[in-house]
C-alpha cells in the first residue's frame, strides 16, 4: 500500500473560517511527510478576507514545520476553482473548511461543501473547526464488502495520533424483501459474529486496526443512518468523523451518498474525512 497523503491540496479563500483548515493541513503535512500545494482563491470579494494575508501566515507555518509545498494564487469564485484544480492535478487528499459564505446564499443554494464533495472525486478533509490532535475517530462502515478510501485513510490518521477508535455500523431499516436483507435484520445485534457480508466485514477492518497497533472498539447501531450516526457521534465525544461513499452495486441501500455525509457533517461541525471506496474488500470467511 502507497503512502496515503502524499500530495495535499490545501485551500483558502482567505476568510477566518478556513484558518482551522490551514493549521489541520501543516499537521497532516508534518505527520506524512505530504508535499503541499496551497491553493489561495482570490474572489470578486477578496476586499472582505483578502487571501494574501492568509497565504502568508500559512507559508510561514508550512515552513517552520519543514514541509515542502509550492503556493498557487487563482481568481474567481472559490467554489469553481477548487473543482477545476482537483480535476486538472495530482492529489491524494483536499483539506478545506467553510468557505464564508453569507446565510442567506447557503440558504438559496446550499453549503460549499455539498456541491464540492459531489464534483470532487479525491478524499475531502473538512475542517470546520480544530480539534488536534485528534484523540478519539469515529469511523463509519459501509459494511458490504468493501475497504472503502475512508475507513483505511481514517486507520492511518488514528494511527500517526495514536488515537481511539471505534466503527461504526449502521443497519437501517429495510423493506426490500430478500434473503440478503432480512438476514442482516435478523442478526443486528450480533451482526459483528455473523456470517453476513457485513459481520466479514466488521472483523476484517477491526483485524486492521488491531494489526496497526490501535485501540479498535466495534458499535453497531439500529434506525435512521444520519440520526444514529449522530446519536454515536455526540454520546461518545468524537472529534474526527470518517465516512465513505460506498458505490456499489452490490449495496443494499446507498447509505453514504454525498447529502447523508453532507447533513453529518453539518450537524456535527467537527473535522471528517470522506471519499469513495476504491477497491474490493476480499470477502474473508474468518
Amino acid at each position: 500500500m502507497r503512502e496515503p497523503f502524499r500530495r495535499l491540496l490545501l485551500v483558502t479563500n482567505g476568510c477566518d473560517e478556513t484558518l482551522p483548515a490551514m493549521e489541520y493541513g501543516v499537521w497532516l503535512a508534518r505527520q506524512f511527510e505530504s508535499h503541499v500545494t496551497l491553493l489561495g482563491v482570490a474572489e470578486p470579494s477578496d476586499r472582505h478576507h483578502p487571501v494574501a494575508h492568509l497565504l502568508k501566515e500559512t507559508r510561514a507555518k508550512l515552513g517552520a514545520a519543514g514541509v515542502h509545498f509550492d503556493t498557487v494564487l487563482r481568481h474567481g469564485h472559490a467554489e469553481d476553482v477548487i473543482k477545476m484544480v482537483a480535476a486538472g492535478e495530482e492529489h491524494d487528499l483536499l483539506v478545506l473548511g467553510p468557505l464564508g459564505r453569507p446565510p442567506l446564499r447557503r440558504w438559496l443554494m446550499g453549503r460549499s461543501f455539498r456541491h464540492i464533495m459531489a464534483d470532487v472525486t479525491m478524499p475531502i478533509f473538512y475542517v470546520p473547526r480544530l480539534l488536534l490532535p485528534p484523540r478519539r475517530v469515529l469511523v463509519c462502515l459501509g459494511g458490504l464488502g468493501y475497504a472503502t478510501t475512508a475507513e483505511r485513510l481514517g486507520l492511518q490518521i488514528a494511527g500517526v495520533a495514536r488515537a481511539s477508535l471505534t466503527l461504526l455500523h449502521v443497519v437501517p431499516p429495510v423493506s426490500l424483501e430478500y434473503p440478503l436483507a432480512q438476514e442482516i435484520l435478523e442478526h443486528w445485534e450480533d451482526l459483528p459474529e455473523s456470517d453476513t457480508l457485513p459481520g466479514r466485514t466488521i472483523r476484517r477492518a477491526k483485524a486492521l486496526a488491531i494489526e496497526a497497533g490501535l485501540e479498535a472498539e466495534v458499535r453497531v447501531r439500529h434506525g435512521s443512518v444520519i440520526t444514529e450516526i449522530l446519536d454515536e457521534f455526540r454520546e461518545g465525544n468524537y472529534d474526527l468523523l470518517c465516512m465513505g461513499s460506498p458505490y456499489s452495486a452490490h449495496s443494499l441501500l446507498h447509505l453514504y451518498t454525498p447529502n447523508v455525509t453532507a447533513e453529518v457533517a453539518e450537524a456535527a461541525f467537527v473535522p471528517l474525512l470522506t471519499a469513495r471506496y476504491d477497491e474490493p474488500m476480499p470477502e474473508s470467511r474468518g
